[in-house]
């Protein structure tokens, strides 16, 4: 029984993590009805532009502002580049443009920091936490725990943000419609700056933490794969969705790898989520807090 829930807590740690990669397709779906497919390349940047300026002598809380601004700049000059010209345009077309940034944005990071695996110390020992080992004889890593606790947190507040402010709901006006939102005074422009802004900001946090976890590298691109079927089993336009999504999908990988998996010869984790997204896509499609979409004819 120790061992099970070793495994299980292991499992919503890492879910959790994947709920902060999940967030900022969220935000981006929630403001402009599309999916980016940037957000890997996002975190990518951002993970490697914070490892370059720590590298180049700066302190950790000079990195992570001159990360931060960096990741600003980007938010703002996608608005205006990107997005501001395809205000109105089919959905189709914004998600082809997010798939046109995401390979900029991937040889950008390479041509400024180079293509090198850099190493990210957050400060954070990776080791079993000792009052769990000897209480409970589990063990669970202190990086896991402070991780999940910084990105729970950075979560919670984000959702409190866009839900009880002004910005938050201004938002949901954009995503519902973008011309009706312009007809009331929203200005739309200055509400995407503002979401690919803070979009920007999870990104450099899930890149610092996954970062300090595997290296700030080209994988990291790929670690959005994984937020996918976190998206379709909470629903793409629901944060608390994106919670209990990492939770379901953090936990399920692991058990499955650990149970199932030796029946199966192992290795199943990789691919076990997108086994239970597609159930998901078969059962509710809009996931478990999504909206429901109903076209009138």
């Amino acid at each position: 029984m120790e061992f099970f829930f070793e495994v299980l807590i292991g499992g919503l740690l890492s879910g959790v993590m994947y709920s902060l990669v999940a967030l900022g397709f969220v935000l981006i779906y929630k403001a402009s009805g599309v999916f980016n497919f940037a957000q890997g390349a996002m975190v990518y940047f951002a993970a490697l532009t914070f490892a370059g300026f720590v590298d180049m002598g700066a302190p950790l809380p000079v990195a992570f502002v001159g990360a931060f601004v960096s990741m600003i700049v980007l938010g703002i000059l996608t608005e205006r580049v990107v997005l501001r010209p395809l205000v109105n345009q089919p959905q189709i077309t914004l998600f082809m443009a997010t798939i046109g940034l995401a390979f900029f944005i991937e040889g950008l990071a390479q041509i400024v920091w180079g293509a090198s695996t850099r190493r990210i110390d957050l400060g954070i020992t990776d080791e079993p936490i000792p009052y769990i080992l000897d209480r409970f004889n589990m063990v669970v890593s202190t990086f896991d725990l402070i991780a999940a606790v910084i990105a729970g947190a950075l979560v919670a507040v984000l959702a409190a943000f866009f839900q009880y402010t002004k910005i938050g709901r201004a938002l949901r006006a954009v995503a519902d419609d973008h011309q009706a939102a312009l007809s009331i005074g929203i200005p739309l422009q200055h509400i995407w700056a503002i979401i690919w802004t803070v979009a920007g900001f999870v990104a450099l946090v899930a890149g610092m933490l996954w970062g300090a976890r595997n290296g700030a590298q080209f994988a990291l691109t790929f670690v959005a794969l994984k937020a996918l079927p976190v998206l379709i089993l909470g629903g793409f336009t629901s944060i608390l969705g994106a919670i209990v999504g990492g939770l379901i999908i953090g936990s399920t990988e692991k058990l499955a790898e650990v149970y199932i998996g030796p029946m199966v010869g192992g290795g199943i984790e990789n691919w076990f989520p997108y086994v239970l997204a597609l159930f998901f896509l078969l059962v509710r499609p809009e996931g478990l807090f999504g909206e429901k979409h109903i076209d009138r004819v």
